[in-house]
Parts: structure tokens; C-alpha cells; sequence
């Protein structure tokens, strides 16, 4: 891929997103014609600048890309969701707003697992929940049936209308009740995005030096295997998330090289330990060890 259609692969990937509505990678990725590991590596590129957003839930473990305002269409991807998830998905949906208190502890659990479906407000200083779709005006015809209005006289419909406002004011629809393990979230946050920088910094490191990325053998966060092509030759660059590399690490290398059957070259954020150095040194005059017997 050359570096210069990075920025028009993200477009791309952008226009997929407003056309298609949330999706997978894979999906993606069969509309750019590039690998499901490097499809991946655009959209949390694209995700780290905050230009589309990702689901709570999973697909097989895979998480759902989206743009702003596209979060109703989650909902077809309900079928993904565990039993019990489902179930406190399709009991919330039916009845529109559901009280915590009065819902078995199995559903009070999954309630508080589809965060892209339950959202949670308290009134009357109890936990509710209410459905993605339904809206401000429905929860308060749910909490505040609407008053038949009869001909009164003046001033009762204006003491009317001033009980009404009361009961409206009272009803916290949007108060935000956070949601637990926010630490958790956060650690998970900044592991992806120490992820991500690796990734990138050795993409942008080939790209620079016009080393045209073919595709993505393997990717880790503590590895990265890149097919490239330069000069019209491929070869394998295997890079180490690590200041210091062991004998281990380069014997993994020639191992994964000698099965796919190409050339590498390893890269890493320091040199590697100072008697590997030396016997890479010996080895380069080296034709051969043979046996006597």
C-alpha cells in the first residue's frame, strides 16, 4: 500500500461507515480490499481521532465501529448479545423503561451489561432504565399519563397546568448514573492506545522510508510481522515492542521467516544485547558448521 493513499483509504473507510451504518471489519475490510489485521489498524487510527466511535458490545470479541448519530442502528446487531443479555434486552425494548429494584438480579446484571441499548435515569430516587429509542416525551407519558383537560374555569386550569410543571420538574429523566469499573475502562482505554502507537509508529517508520506495506502476517502488542515489498523484492520486517532483545526474540524471527519462506529484517527500540551482537558479527563470514565424525 503506498504511503501516499493512506489518507484516501480513511475516506473511504468513512464513506463505507455513513453508507453501510455500524459494521464489523471485516466488513470493512472487504470494501477496501485490504486485510481484516490492517482494516482494523485504520479504524482505531480513525477511532483515536474521534472521528467514529465504538459499541460497548462484542461480535465474537470483535467490536463495532460507528459514526456519530448512527447508534440506533445497533439494534441489528441484538442478535449478538449473551442469553441473559438478550433476554434484558427484548423485556426492556417491549416495556420501553424498566425499574432496577423490580427485575431479578440475572437481568439487573445484563441491564448494566448492554450499555448501548439501557440507558439509566432515577426518579423518585430509584434506578431506571430506559430503551436507546424511546424518548424524553415517551418516558414521561410512562411516569405522568397526560391530564384530560375539562372546561374548567381560568383559574383551575392554571392550577392545573402548575401541578403538571411540579410532576415534570420532578422527573429526572436525564440524570446520569455512572456506570461501575470506569478504572477498568480506562486501563483498557490506555492499553489500546499504547497498542496503537507501536502499531502506527513502525507503519509510519516503513512508510517513510517508501517501503510499500503488502500486508500484516501477525499483530500483538508486544510484536508486529509486516510483508513489504521494496525494490520489487518481499521480504518479512519483524519488530519488537522492547528496548532489548534476546536470543529468543531472534530465533522466533528466523523461525516465522523460515516458514513463510522469505527474507527479514528485525526492528525494536534499542540494540540488542551486547553478546548477541557479537555473535551476529560471527556469523556473517560464516558459511557453515559441519561435523566430524
Amino acid at each position: 500500500m503506498p504511503s501516499q493513499d493512506t489518507s484516501q483509504i480513511k475516506e473511504k473507510i468513512l464513506s463505507i461507515l455513513r453508507i453501510r451504518g455500524p459494521s464489523i471489519p471485516v466488513q470493512v475490510a472487504s470494501q477496501v480490499n485490504l486485510s481484516i489485521l490492517f482494516t482494523s489498524a485504520f479504524l482505531s487510527e480513525l477511532l483515536s481521532e474521534k472521528r467514529i466511535k465504538i459499541s460497548n458490545m462484542r461480535v465474537g470479541g470483535t467490536p463495532i465501529y460507528l459514526m456519530s448519530g448512527q447508534e440506533y442502528s445497533l439494534e441489528r446487531f441484538s442478535n449478538y448479545l449473551k442469553s441473559r443479555e438478550k433476554d434484558a434486552f427484548n423485556l426492556l425494548k417491549e416495556k420501553k423503561s424498566l425499574k432496577d429494584s423490580e427485575q431479578e438480579p440475572a437481568i439487573r446484571v445484563a441491564l448494566r451489561a448492554i450499555k448501548d441499548f439501557a440507558i439509566p435515569f432515577k426518579y423518585d430516587g430509584e434506578i431506571y432504565w430506559r430503551y436507546l429509542k424511546t424518548t424524553e416525551s415517551e418516558i414521561k407519558s410512562i411516569f405522568e399519563p397526560e391530564v384530560v383537560v375539562k372546561e374548567n374555569s381560568k383559574e383551575e386550569q392554571i392550577k392545573e397546568k402548575k401541578q403538571i410543571s411540579e410532576k415534570e420538574n420532578k422527573l429526572e429523566i436525564f440524570e446520569k448514573i455512572p456506570h461501575k469499573k470506569e478504572k477498568s475502562k480506562k486501563k483498557i482505554k490506555k492499553s489500546r492506545e499504547e497498542d496503537d502507537k507501536f502499531f502506527n509508529k513502525i507503519k509510519n517508520f516503513l512508510l517513510e522510508k517508501s517501503i510499500e506495506i503488502m500486508d500484516i502476517e501477525s499483530v500483538n502488542k508486544n510484536s508486529l510481522i509486516f510483508r513489504v515489498k521494496e525494490n520489487d523484492k518481499s521480504r518479512l520486517i519483524i519488530a519488537y515492542n522492547k528496548k532489548k532483545l534476546t536470543e529468543q526474540d531472534i530465533l522466533k524471527a528466523g523461525k516465522k521467516a523460515q516458514e513463510i519462506g522469505l527474507p527479514y529484517e528485525i526492528l525494536s527500540f534499542g540494540e540488542p544485547l551486547k553478546r548477541i551482537s557479537k555473535m551476529i558479527e560471527a556469523l556473517k563470514g560464516m558459511q557453515n558448521i559441519e561435523r566430524i565424525e
